[in-house]
Protein backbone atom coordinates (compact mmCIF):
# COMPACT_ATOMS: atom_id res chain seq x y z
CA UNK A 1 0.00 0.00 0.00
CA UNK A 2 1.46 3.34 -0.99
CA UNK A 3 1.49 6.29 1.42
CA UNK A 4 -1.31 8.13 -0.37
CA UNK A 5 -3.60 5.15 -0.04
CA UNK A 6 -2.54 4.50 3.54
CA UNK A 7 -3.32 8.07 4.56
CA UNK A 8 -6.75 7.81 2.95
CA UNK A 9 -7.85 4.80 4.99
CA UNK A 10 -10.89 5.21 7.20
CA UNK A 11 -10.11 3.29 10.39
CA UNK A 12 -12.32 1.77 13.05
CA UNK A 13 -12.19 -0.80 15.84
CA UNK A 14 -11.66 -4.37 14.57
CA UNK A 15 -14.75 -6.59 14.31
CA UNK A 16 -15.71 -8.83 17.18
CA UNK A 17 -14.65 -12.45 16.82
CA UNK A 18 -17.54 -14.50 15.47
CA UNK A 19 -17.06 -17.45 17.78
CA UNK A 20 -19.87 -19.90 18.47
CA UNK A 21 -20.33 -18.60 22.01
CA UNK A 22 -20.69 -15.03 20.79
CA UNK A 23 -23.27 -16.00 18.20
CA UNK A 24 -25.27 -18.19 20.57
CA UNK A 25 -25.46 -15.30 23.01
CA UNK A 26 -27.26 -13.30 20.34
CA UNK A 27 -29.74 -16.12 19.73
CA UNK A 28 -31.26 -16.42 23.19
CA UNK A 29 -34.97 -15.74 23.15
CA UNK A 30 -35.32 -16.16 19.40
CA UNK A 31 -38.81 -15.62 18.00
CA UNK A 32 -40.44 -14.66 14.72
CA UNK A 33 -42.07 -11.51 16.15
CA UNK A 34 -38.75 -9.75 15.58
CA UNK A 35 -39.59 -9.65 11.87
CA UNK A 36 -43.31 -10.29 11.48
CA UNK A 37 -44.78 -7.19 13.13
CA UNK A 38 -46.49 -4.78 10.77
CA UNK A 39 -48.06 -1.35 10.63
CA UNK A 40 -51.65 -1.53 9.40
CA UNK A 41 -52.16 2.23 9.48
CA UNK A 42 -53.24 4.34 6.53
CA UNK A 43 -50.90 7.30 6.92
CA UNK A 44 -49.35 7.06 3.48
CA UNK A 45 -49.80 8.01 -0.15
CA UNK A 46 -50.00 5.36 -2.85
CA UNK A 47 -50.73 5.06 -6.54
CA UNK A 48 -53.49 2.84 -7.92
CA UNK A 49 -52.95 -0.86 -8.40
CA UNK A 50 -51.60 -2.01 -11.74
CA UNK A 51 -49.10 -0.75 -14.27
CA UNK A 52 -50.10 1.87 -16.84
CA UNK A 53 -48.49 4.87 -18.49
CA UNK A 54 -50.54 7.12 -16.24
CA UNK A 55 -49.16 5.41 -13.14
CA UNK A 56 -45.59 5.67 -14.41
CA UNK A 57 -46.15 9.37 -15.17
CA UNK A 58 -47.51 9.80 -11.66
CA UNK A 59 -44.50 8.13 -10.06
CA UNK A 60 -42.12 10.23 -12.16
CA UNK A 61 -43.92 13.38 -11.05
CA UNK A 62 -43.80 12.31 -7.40
CA UNK A 63 -40.04 11.72 -7.74
CA UNK A 64 -39.45 15.05 -9.49
CA UNK A 65 -37.51 13.24 -12.18
CA UNK A 66 -35.33 15.05 -14.69
CA UNK A 67 -36.66 14.72 -18.21
CA UNK A 68 -34.19 11.99 -19.22
CA UNK A 69 -35.38 9.77 -16.34
CA UNK A 70 -39.04 10.33 -17.21
CA UNK A 71 -38.32 9.23 -20.77
CA UNK A 72 -36.30 6.28 -19.47
CA UNK A 73 -39.26 5.12 -17.37
CA UNK A 74 -41.66 5.29 -20.30
CA UNK A 75 -39.25 3.41 -22.58
CA UNK A 76 -38.82 0.74 -19.89
CA UNK A 77 -42.60 0.39 -19.64
CA UNK A 78 -42.79 -0.11 -23.38
CA UNK A 79 -40.12 -2.83 -23.18
CA UNK A 80 -41.93 -4.47 -20.25
CA UNK A 81 -45.16 -4.70 -22.21
CA UNK A 82 -43.36 -6.35 -25.13
CA UNK A 83 -41.50 -9.01 -23.12
CA UNK A 84 -42.77 -12.36 -21.92
CA UNK A 85 -42.66 -13.65 -18.35
CA UNK A 86 -39.80 -16.18 -17.97
CA UNK A 87 -41.11 -19.74 -18.30
CA UNK A 88 -37.99 -21.70 -17.33
CA UNK A 89 -37.97 -21.08 -13.57
CA UNK A 90 -40.49 -21.64 -10.76
CA UNK A 91 -44.04 -20.62 -11.69
CA UNK A 92 -45.09 -17.12 -10.68
CA UNK A 93 -48.74 -17.48 -11.61
CA UNK A 94 -49.77 -16.05 -8.26
CA UNK A 95 -48.21 -12.70 -9.14
CA UNK A 96 -50.66 -10.42 -10.93
CA UNK A 97 -49.32 -6.95 -11.67
CA UNK A 98 -52.88 -5.66 -11.91
CA UNK A 99 -53.09 -6.18 -8.14
CA UNK A 100 -49.69 -4.73 -7.19
CA UNK A 101 -49.27 -1.17 -5.94
CA UNK A 102 -45.96 0.02 -7.40
CA UNK A 103 -45.46 3.14 -5.27
CA UNK A 104 -46.25 3.69 -1.58
CA UNK A 105 -44.89 6.78 0.13
CA UNK A 106 -45.02 7.22 3.89
CA UNK A 107 -46.06 10.73 4.87
CA UNK A 108 -42.60 11.91 5.82
CA UNK A 109 -39.55 13.17 3.98
CA UNK A 110 -36.07 11.76 4.51
CA UNK A 111 -34.48 12.57 7.85
CA UNK A 112 -30.84 12.77 8.97
CA UNK A 113 -31.68 12.04 12.62
CA UNK A 114 -33.60 9.08 13.99
CA UNK A 115 -35.34 11.40 16.44
CA UNK A 116 -37.02 13.18 13.53
CA UNK A 117 -38.41 10.01 11.94
CA UNK A 118 -42.15 9.58 12.69
CA UNK A 119 -42.56 7.37 15.75
CA UNK A 120 -44.62 4.63 14.08
CA UNK A 121 -41.91 4.18 11.41
CA UNK A 122 -38.99 4.63 13.78
CA UNK A 123 -40.42 1.91 16.04
CA UNK A 124 -40.18 -0.53 13.12
CA UNK A 125 -36.46 0.09 12.69
CA UNK A 126 -35.96 0.12 16.47
CA UNK A 127 -37.40 -3.41 16.64
CA UNK A 128 -35.07 -4.46 13.82
CA UNK A 129 -32.11 -2.94 15.67
CA UNK A 130 -31.00 -0.60 12.88
CA UNK A 131 -30.38 2.58 14.95
CA UNK A 132 -28.46 0.56 17.54
CA UNK A 133 -26.38 -1.10 14.82
CA UNK A 134 -25.47 2.29 13.38
CA UNK A 135 -24.13 3.51 16.71
CA UNK A 136 -22.10 0.34 17.25
CA UNK A 137 -20.40 -0.59 14.02
CA UNK A 138 -21.66 1.16 10.86
CA UNK A 139 -20.17 4.09 8.97
CA UNK A 140 -23.51 5.04 7.49
CA UNK A 141 -27.09 3.85 7.23
CA UNK A 142 -29.92 4.25 4.77
CA UNK A 143 -33.37 3.02 5.84
CA UNK A 144 -36.15 2.60 3.29
CA UNK A 145 -39.79 2.09 4.28
CA UNK A 146 -41.93 0.90 1.37
CA UNK A 147 -40.98 3.10 -1.63
CA UNK A 148 -39.03 5.89 0.07
CA UNK A 149 -35.99 6.37 2.23
CA UNK A 150 -37.03 7.76 5.59
CA UNK A 151 -33.52 8.05 7.05
CA UNK A 152 -30.04 8.49 5.61
CA UNK A 153 -26.83 9.39 7.37
CA UNK A 154 -23.07 9.10 6.81
CA UNK A 155 -20.61 9.47 9.65
CA UNK A 156 -18.61 12.71 9.40
CA UNK A 157 -15.21 11.01 9.63
CA UNK A 158 -16.05 8.95 6.53
CA UNK A 159 -17.47 11.88 4.57
CA UNK A 160 -14.24 13.79 5.26
CA UNK A 161 -12.43 11.30 3.02
CA UNK A 162 -14.70 12.17 0.10
CA UNK A 163 -16.98 9.14 0.37
CA UNK A 164 -20.47 9.85 -0.98
CA UNK A 165 -23.40 7.89 0.43
CA UNK A 166 -26.82 9.29 -0.34
CA UNK A 167 -30.24 8.39 -1.64
CA UNK A 168 -30.18 7.92 -5.39
CA UNK A 169 -32.82 10.56 -6.15
CA UNK A 170 -30.87 13.36 -4.41
CA UNK A 171 -27.71 12.35 -6.26
CA UNK A 172 -29.61 12.32 -9.57
CA UNK A 173 -30.76 15.91 -9.07
CA UNK A 174 -27.56 17.25 -7.50
CA UNK A 175 -23.89 17.58 -8.37
CA UNK A 176 -23.62 13.88 -9.30
CA UNK A 177 -26.46 14.06 -11.81
CA UNK A 178 -24.25 13.36 -14.82
CA UNK A 179 -22.59 10.41 -13.09
CA UNK A 180 -25.97 8.87 -12.32
CA UNK A 181 -27.07 9.34 -15.92
CA UNK A 182 -23.82 7.77 -17.17
CA UNK A 183 -24.12 4.65 -14.97
CA UNK A 184 -27.82 4.09 -14.24
CA UNK A 185 -29.04 0.75 -15.65
CA UNK A 186 -26.07 0.42 -17.95
CA UNK A 187 -25.03 -2.90 -16.35
CA UNK A 188 -28.63 -4.08 -16.10
CA UNK A 189 -30.46 -2.57 -19.09
CA UNK A 190 -34.27 -2.76 -19.21
CA UNK A 191 -33.94 -5.16 -22.15
CA UNK A 192 -32.23 -7.72 -19.90
CA UNK A 193 -35.48 -9.38 -18.81
CA UNK A 194 -39.10 -8.47 -18.11
CA UNK A 195 -38.60 -7.58 -14.46
CA UNK A 196 -35.56 -5.43 -15.21
CA UNK A 197 -37.85 -3.47 -17.52
CA UNK A 198 -40.46 -3.28 -14.75
CA UNK A 199 -37.80 -1.93 -12.41
CA UNK A 200 -36.74 0.69 -14.93
CA UNK A 201 -40.33 1.91 -15.18
CA UNK A 202 -41.28 2.15 -11.49
CA UNK A 203 -38.03 2.15 -9.46
CA UNK A 204 -37.99 4.25 -6.31
CA UNK A 205 -35.55 4.66 -3.44
CA UNK A 206 -32.23 2.95 -3.02
CA UNK A 207 -28.71 4.23 -2.47
CA UNK A 208 -25.80 5.80 -4.30
CA UNK A 209 -22.28 5.17 -3.03
CA UNK A 210 -19.09 6.64 -4.44
CA UNK A 211 -15.68 5.82 -2.95
CA UNK A 212 -12.84 8.01 -4.31
CA UNK A 213 -9.53 6.70 -5.54
CA UNK A 214 -7.36 5.18 -2.81
CA UNK A 215 -9.89 5.45 0.03
CA UNK A 216 -10.23 2.37 2.23
CA UNK A 217 -13.49 2.30 4.20
CA UNK A 218 -12.90 -0.16 7.03
CA UNK A 219 -16.40 0.20 8.48
CA UNK A 220 -19.39 -1.16 6.58
CA UNK A 221 -22.15 0.97 5.11
CA UNK A 222 -25.64 -0.47 5.29
CA UNK A 223 -28.96 0.00 3.55
CA UNK A 224 -32.03 -1.65 5.05
CA UNK A 225 -35.21 -2.15 3.03
CA UNK A 226 -38.50 -2.75 4.81
CA UNK A 227 -41.61 -3.45 2.75
CA UNK A 228 -44.59 -2.96 5.02
CA UNK A 229 -47.55 -2.23 2.74
CA UNK A 230 -50.01 -4.98 1.84
CA UNK A 231 -50.08 -5.97 -1.84
CA UNK A 232 -47.25 -3.59 -2.76
CA UNK A 233 -43.97 -3.82 -4.60
CA UNK A 234 -40.55 -2.49 -3.64
CA UNK A 235 -38.21 -1.42 -6.46
CA UNK A 236 -35.15 0.18 -4.90
CA UNK A 237 -32.02 0.82 -6.98
CA UNK A 238 -28.51 0.55 -5.55
CA UNK A 239 -25.60 2.05 -7.49
CA UNK A 240 -22.06 1.72 -6.10
CA UNK A 241 -18.86 2.95 -7.72
CA UNK A 242 -15.55 2.02 -6.07
CA UNK A 243 -12.69 3.87 -7.72
CA UNK A 244 -9.12 2.68 -8.33
CA UNK A 245 -7.33 1.25 -5.25
CA UNK A 246 -10.38 1.90 -3.05
CA UNK A 247 -12.05 -0.57 -0.69
CA UNK A 248 -15.63 -0.86 0.62
CA UNK A 249 -17.88 -3.27 2.49
CA UNK A 250 -21.58 -2.68 1.86
CA UNK A 251 -24.35 -4.54 3.71
CA UNK A 252 -27.90 -4.94 2.47
CA UNK A 253 -30.70 -6.03 4.78
CA UNK A 254 -34.29 -6.80 3.76
CA UNK A 255 -37.44 -7.90 5.56
CA UNK A 256 -41.23 -7.76 5.37
CA UNK A 257 -44.20 -8.91 7.44
CA UNK A 258 -46.56 -11.57 6.18
CA UNK A 259 -49.80 -10.67 4.41
CA UNK A 260 -52.42 -12.91 2.81
CA UNK A 261 -51.82 -11.43 -0.66
CA UNK A 262 -48.81 -11.37 -2.98
CA UNK A 263 -46.07 -8.78 -2.49
CA UNK A 264 -43.27 -8.15 -4.97
CA UNK A 265 -39.62 -7.21 -4.68
CA UNK A 266 -37.89 -6.33 -7.95
CA UNK A 267 -34.91 -4.22 -6.95
CA UNK A 268 -31.71 -3.72 -8.89
CA UNK A 269 -28.06 -3.54 -7.80
CA UNK A 270 -25.29 -2.24 -10.06
CA UNK A 271 -21.70 -2.41 -8.82
CA UNK A 272 -18.63 -0.91 -10.50
CA UNK A 273 -15.25 -2.07 -9.17
CA UNK A 274 -12.41 -0.15 -10.77
CA UNK A 275 -8.72 -1.04 -11.19
CA UNK A 276 -7.20 -2.71 -8.10
CA UNK A 277 -10.30 -1.86 -6.05
CA UNK A 278 -12.21 -4.21 -3.75
CA UNK A 279 -15.91 -4.40 -2.93
CA UNK A 280 -17.60 -6.80 -0.55
CA UNK A 281 -21.41 -6.88 -0.86
CA UNK A 282 -23.14 -8.77 1.95
CA UNK A 283 -26.87 -9.50 1.93
CA UNK A 284 -29.26 -11.02 4.44
CA UNK A 285 -32.70 -11.29 2.81
CA UNK A 286 -35.55 -12.23 5.12
CA UNK A 287 -38.71 -11.76 3.12
CA UNK A 288 -42.11 -13.07 4.25
CA UNK A 289 -43.48 -16.12 2.50
CA UNK A 290 -46.03 -14.21 0.45
CA UNK A 291 -43.20 -12.39 -1.37
CA UNK A 292 -42.10 -12.84 -4.97
CA UNK A 293 -38.42 -11.91 -4.91
CA UNK A 294 -37.35 -11.15 -8.49
CA UNK A 295 -34.20 -9.17 -7.83
CA UNK A 296 -31.29 -8.42 -10.19
CA UNK A 297 -27.68 -7.84 -9.11
CA UNK A 298 -24.65 -7.30 -11.33
CA UNK A 299 -21.03 -6.22 -10.92
CA UNK A 300 -18.25 -5.36 -13.36
CA UNK A 301 -14.63 -5.63 -12.25
CA UNK A 302 -11.68 -3.90 -13.88
CA UNK A 303 -8.00 -4.91 -13.96
CA UNK A 304 -6.75 -6.30 -10.64
CA UNK A 305 -10.06 -5.60 -8.93
CA UNK A 306 -11.83 -7.94 -6.53
CA UNK A 307 -15.56 -8.51 -6.02
CA UNK A 308 -16.87 -10.48 -3.02
CA UNK A 309 -20.49 -11.56 -2.63
CA UNK A 310 -21.79 -12.94 0.67
CA UNK A 311 -25.46 -13.84 0.38
CA UNK A 312 -28.06 -15.31 2.71
CA UNK A 313 -31.53 -15.87 1.21
CA UNK A 314 -34.42 -16.68 3.53
CA UNK A 315 -38.14 -16.25 3.15
CA UNK A 316 -40.15 -15.41 0.02
CA UNK A 317 -42.61 -17.68 -1.74
CA UNK A 318 -40.60 -17.68 -4.98
CA UNK A 319 -37.14 -16.27 -5.64
CA UNK A 320 -35.28 -15.60 -8.88
CA UNK A 321 -31.87 -14.33 -7.82
CA UNK A 322 -28.60 -14.80 -9.75
CA UNK A 323 -25.91 -12.18 -9.02
CA UNK A 324 -23.69 -11.76 -12.07
CA UNK A 325 -20.04 -10.70 -12.10
CA UNK A 326 -18.29 -9.54 -15.26
CA UNK A 327 -14.54 -9.99 -14.86
CA UNK A 328 -13.48 -7.52 -17.49
CA UNK A 329 -9.90 -6.54 -16.64
CA UNK A 330 -6.76 -8.64 -16.50
CA UNK A 331 -6.38 -10.37 -13.14
CA UNK A 332 -9.90 -9.45 -11.97
CA UNK A 333 -11.16 -11.76 -9.26
CA UNK A 334 -14.51 -12.72 -7.75
CA UNK A 335 -15.61 -14.87 -4.84
CA UNK A 336 -19.26 -15.76 -4.27
CA UNK A 337 -20.37 -17.32 -0.99
CA UNK A 338 -24.05 -17.99 -0.45
CA UNK A 339 -26.68 -19.91 1.47
CA UNK A 340 -30.42 -20.46 0.98
CA UNK A 341 -33.04 -22.12 3.17
CA UNK A 342 -36.29 -23.21 1.52
CA UNK A 343 -39.14 -24.34 3.75
CA UNK A 344 -42.78 -25.26 3.31
CA UNK A 345 -44.40 -23.54 0.35
CA UNK A 346 -41.13 -22.06 -0.93
CA UNK A 347 -39.43 -22.45 -4.29
CA UNK A 348 -36.10 -20.63 -4.21
CA UNK A 349 -34.32 -20.56 -7.56
CA UNK A 350 -30.97 -18.93 -6.92
CA UNK A 351 -27.37 -19.04 -8.06
CA UNK A 352 -24.75 -16.87 -9.71
CA UNK A 353 -23.08 -16.17 -13.03
CA UNK A 354 -19.42 -15.48 -13.77
CA UNK A 355 -18.36 -13.95 -17.08
CA UNK A 356 -14.59 -14.10 -17.67
CA UNK A 357 -13.40 -11.62 -20.28
CA UNK A 358 -9.95 -10.50 -19.14
CA UNK A 359 -6.82 -12.63 -19.06
CA UNK A 360 -5.88 -14.40 -15.83
CA UNK A 361 -9.23 -13.74 -14.22
CA UNK A 362 -10.51 -16.04 -11.49
CA UNK A 363 -13.79 -16.91 -9.81
CA UNK A 364 -14.61 -19.08 -6.82
CA UNK A 365 -18.18 -20.07 -5.98
CA UNK A 366 -19.12 -21.78 -2.71
CA UNK A 367 -22.78 -22.29 -1.89
CA UNK A 368 -24.89 -24.13 0.65
CA UNK A 369 -28.56 -24.97 0.23
CA UNK A 370 -30.99 -26.27 2.86
CA UNK A 371 -34.52 -27.54 2.23
CA UNK A 372 -37.18 -28.67 4.69
CA UNK A 373 -40.91 -29.48 4.90
CA UNK A 374 -41.29 -29.87 1.14
CA UNK A 375 -39.33 -26.76 0.23
CA UNK A 376 -37.60 -26.64 -3.16
CA UNK A 377 -34.09 -25.27 -3.58
CA UNK A 378 -32.53 -24.89 -7.01
CA UNK A 379 -28.99 -23.66 -7.56
CA UNK A 380 -27.99 -22.47 -11.03
CA UNK A 381 -24.38 -21.66 -11.83
CA UNK A 382 -23.28 -20.22 -15.14
CA UNK A 383 -19.58 -19.80 -15.95
CA UNK A 384 -18.61 -18.21 -19.24
CA UNK A 385 -14.96 -18.18 -20.37
CA UNK A 386 -14.58 -15.90 -23.38
CA UNK A 387 -11.81 -16.50 -25.97
CA UNK A 388 -9.93 -13.50 -24.54
CA UNK A 389 -9.91 -14.96 -21.00
CA UNK A 390 -6.72 -16.98 -21.40
CA UNK A 391 -5.15 -18.51 -18.27
CA UNK A 392 -8.32 -17.92 -16.30
CA UNK A 393 -9.59 -20.13 -13.48
CA UNK A 394 -13.03 -20.92 -12.14
CA UNK A 395 -14.21 -23.30 -9.44
CA UNK A 396 -17.80 -23.97 -8.41
CA UNK A 397 -18.64 -25.97 -5.28
CA UNK A 398 -22.28 -26.32 -4.25
CA UNK A 399 -23.58 -28.47 -1.43
CA UNK A 400 -27.21 -29.16 -0.63
CA UNK A 401 -28.71 -30.68 2.50
CA UNK A 402 -32.28 -31.98 2.57
CA UNK A 403 -33.72 -32.25 6.06
CA UNK A 404 -36.53 -34.70 5.24
CA UNK A 405 -37.78 -37.00 2.48
CA UNK A 406 -40.35 -34.61 1.00
CA UNK A 407 -38.03 -31.74 0.13
CA UNK A 408 -36.15 -31.23 -3.10
CA UNK A 409 -32.80 -29.85 -4.16
CA UNK A 410 -31.45 -29.42 -7.69
CA UNK A 411 -28.14 -28.21 -9.05
CA UNK A 412 -28.05 -26.94 -12.63
CA UNK A 413 -24.54 -26.02 -13.82
CA UNK A 414 -23.78 -24.38 -17.15
CA UNK A 415 -20.30 -23.85 -18.54
CA UNK A 416 -19.48 -22.08 -21.78
CA UNK A 417 -15.73 -22.40 -22.34
CA UNK A 418 -14.28 -20.74 -25.45
CA UNK A 419 -10.55 -21.24 -24.83
CA UNK A 420 -8.49 -24.30 -23.97
CA UNK A 421 -6.07 -22.18 -21.98
CA UNK A 422 -8.06 -22.17 -18.73
CA UNK A 423 -8.74 -24.22 -15.61
CA UNK A 424 -12.39 -24.81 -14.74
CA UNK A 425 -14.17 -27.19 -12.40
CA UNK A 426 -17.55 -27.91 -10.87
CA UNK A 427 -18.43 -30.04 -7.87
CA UNK A 428 -21.88 -30.65 -6.44
CA UNK A 429 -23.02 -32.71 -3.48
CA UNK A 430 -26.62 -33.33 -2.49
CA UNK A 431 -27.54 -35.36 0.55
CA UNK A 432 -29.60 -35.67 3.69
CA UNK A 433 -28.79 -35.48 7.39
CA UNK A 434 -26.93 -38.59 8.45
CA UNK A 435 -28.93 -40.78 10.84
CA UNK A 436 -25.63 -42.00 12.24
CA UNK A 437 -24.55 -38.45 13.08
CA UNK A 438 -27.89 -37.75 14.77
CA UNK A 439 -27.66 -41.00 16.73
CA UNK A 440 -24.09 -40.21 17.82
CA UNK A 441 -25.10 -36.79 19.19
CA UNK A 442 -28.18 -38.26 20.89
CA UNK A 443 -25.95 -40.83 22.57
CA UNK A 444 -24.18 -37.89 24.18
CA UNK A 445 -27.39 -36.68 25.81
CA UNK A 446 -28.53 -34.27 23.09
CA UNK A 447 -32.16 -34.33 21.95
CA UNK A 448 -32.94 -35.26 18.35
CA UNK A 449 -34.12 -31.75 17.46
CA UNK A 450 -30.99 -30.21 19.00
CA UNK A 451 -28.81 -32.73 17.19
CA UNK A 452 -30.33 -31.86 13.83
CA UNK A 453 -29.98 -28.14 14.57
CA UNK A 454 -26.31 -28.61 15.45
CA UNK A 455 -25.64 -30.44 12.18
CA UNK A 456 -27.37 -27.72 10.18
CA UNK A 457 -25.46 -25.01 12.04
CA UNK A 458 -22.18 -26.75 11.24
CA UNK A 459 -23.21 -27.07 7.59
CA UNK A 460 -23.92 -23.32 7.41
CA UNK A 461 -20.87 -22.20 9.42
CA UNK A 462 -18.55 -21.55 6.42
CA UNK A 463 -21.07 -18.95 5.24
CA UNK A 464 -21.84 -17.31 8.58
CA UNK A 465 -18.17 -16.83 9.39
CA UNK A 466 -17.85 -14.56 6.35
CA UNK A 467 -20.29 -12.08 7.94
CA UNK A 468 -19.71 -9.53 10.72
CA UNK A 469 -20.80 -10.86 14.12
CA UNK A 470 -24.22 -9.26 14.26
CA UNK A 471 -25.14 -10.48 10.78
CA UNK A 472 -23.77 -13.95 11.41
CA UNK A 473 -26.00 -13.96 14.50
CA UNK A 474 -29.00 -12.90 12.42
CA UNK A 475 -28.34 -15.61 9.86
CA UNK A 476 -28.11 -18.25 12.60
CA UNK A 477 -31.27 -16.78 14.08
CA UNK A 478 -33.11 -17.23 10.77
CA UNK A 479 -31.85 -20.80 10.41
CA UNK A 480 -33.02 -21.56 13.95
CA UNK A 481 -36.46 -20.15 13.18
CA UNK A 482 -36.66 -22.23 10.01
CA UNK A 483 -35.66 -25.35 11.92
CA UNK A 484 -38.43 -24.63 14.42
CA UNK A 485 -40.88 -24.08 11.58
CA UNK A 486 -41.79 -20.62 12.85
CA UNK A 487 -40.48 -18.45 10.04
CA UNK A 488 -43.69 -17.54 8.24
Amino acid sequence: MNDAVKDSAVHYDPPIDTSTDDINAYLEGTNRSLYNFRDEGTDYYKVDEGLTREIVDQISKEKNDPEWMHEFRLKSLEIYNQMRVPDWGPPIDGLNMDNIVTYVRPKTDMKASWEDVPEEIKSTFDKLGIPQAEHKYLAGVGAQYDSELVYHHLQDFVAEHGVIYSDLESAMRGEYAQMIQDYFMKLVPPTDHKFAALHGAVWSGGSFVYVPKGVKVDIPLQSYFRLNAKGAGQFEHTLIIVEEDADLHFIEGCSAPKWNVANLHAGCVELYVKKNARLRYSTIENWSKNMYNLNTKRAIVEEGGRMEWVSGSFGSHVSYLYPTTILKGKGADCEYTGITFSGKGQDLDTGCRMVHIGEETSSLVTTKSLSKDGGIGTFRSAVEIRPSARRSKSSVDCQSLMLDDISRSDTIPEMDVCTEDCDIGHEAKIGSISDEAVFYLMSRGISEDEARAMIVSGFANPISKELPLEYAAEMNNLIKLEMEGSLA
